[in-house]
């Protein structure tokens, strides 16, 4: 986590940390993470951008976020 001042681009409320996504490329703050990390696909996406990230692609986008 990251110090940061501005909404979460999640759910918009005003967060003084943020993290970024695995999912997409939003700032979330550390309620909307810790329901990220529940979430069934987490441990994909996590893979996904590791696998990424060890191809060098450093602006790997994530796999998405699900409705």
């Amino acid at each position: 986590m990251r110090d940061w001042r501005g909404n979460c681009h999640r759910c918009q409320k005003l967060s003084i940390v943020h993290t970024m996504s695995f999912f997409n490329t939003d700032l979330i703050c550390e309620t909307c993470d810790e329901e990220e990390r529940a979430d069934p696909e987490y441990k994909r996406a996590v893979e996904a951008e590791r696998a990424e990230v060890m191809k060098g692609n450093m602006n790997y986008e994530g796999i998405g976020l699900r409705p």
